[in-house]
């Protein structure tokens, strides 16, 4: 089984790229669920047609111009639910599901956090409850899928060995103590980052500006997560950033992250 995470970055510019991926992923083993974030696109918009006739179902939260959020399976979703429950939220950010039934349902969480702008800004405090909100739903459902994996665009890097330059950025955005004690209590509800389970070169990162040559640098983040339950952990077999995508022409500025399950 594979799940995969990608800002794809307005999915109508990039469908195209989504589609060849997902085909060349096939090649030696298909992609299970791939969530995608910043569709960019109205409910009315999603290609559904285009994913069904590539033989994959879909399950989507659009948002015109900004955000949105989706979830692309080999199999039918079930159990779909958008946004987070109980907090009023105008932007589209989540979509969860469950694959399968029984001991082998995988319950899956897409989500684009919130950006955050700059820390004292209302945007910052905005990501504060967003990430309080997501953790107090989030402990409801570990507490009845034992097999679930959070993943997305989470914009927080774990620590400096997330970061191209950690001094240059220390205490900015995606960077601060702030955001980085968020992200761990997550991991305190019982999750692992499904990258760290592997060893990987220093400098793996998932994201790189567009500008001042960003990629070619390597001037990049490490902000695209997959997290997972002890289950899911047990059958982790390895978890990589897909870099091959970012040298597309007019690529994301995110690559996908890819974890393999046995």
């Amino acid at each position: 089984m594979k799940l995969a995470t990608w800002n794809i970055n307005s999915l109508s510019v990039r469908l195209p790229q989504v589609l060849d991926w997902l085909a060349k992923q096939a090649q030696t083993a298909p992609v299970d669920v791939l969530a995608l974030q910043e569709i960019k696109l109205s409910d009315d918009k999603f290609p559904a047609q285009a994913f069904e006739e590539a033989g994959y179902h879909a399950a989507w939260f659009g948002q015109k111009t900004y955000n949105g959020v989706a979830l692309v399976s080999r199999t039918p979703p079930f159990d779909v639910v958008r946004n987070i429950p109980g907090f009023p939220d105008e932007q589209a950010r989540v979509i969860a599901a469950t694959y399968g039934a029984g001991d082998d349902a995988v319950r899956v969480i897409g989500a684009y956090f919130p950006n955050g702008q700059a820390p004292g800004s209302d945007k910052f405090a905005y990501k504060m409850r967003w990430l309080q909100a997501l953790r107090e739903w989030l402990a409801s459902e570990l507490g009845q899928h034992p097999r679930l994996a959070l993943m997305g665009d989470f914009n927080i890097t774990f620590d400096d060995a997330d970061v191209w330059d950690p001094e240059g950025l220390r205490e900015t955005i995606h960077c601060t103590n702030e955001e980085r004690a968020h992200l761990q209590a997550l991991i305190a509800l019982g999750l692992h980052d499904a990258h760290r389970l592997f060893p990987h070169p220093p400098k793996t990162f998932s994201w790189w500006d567009y500008r001042m040559l960003g990629f070619q640098k390597n001037r990049g983040m490490r902000i695209d997560h997959i997290l997972v339950t002890d289950a899911l952990k047990a059958r982790a077999t390895g978890c990589e950033v897909d870099r091959a995508p970012r040298k597309n022409p007019q690529p994301s500025d995110h690559a996908p992250v890819v974890l393999t399950l046995a």
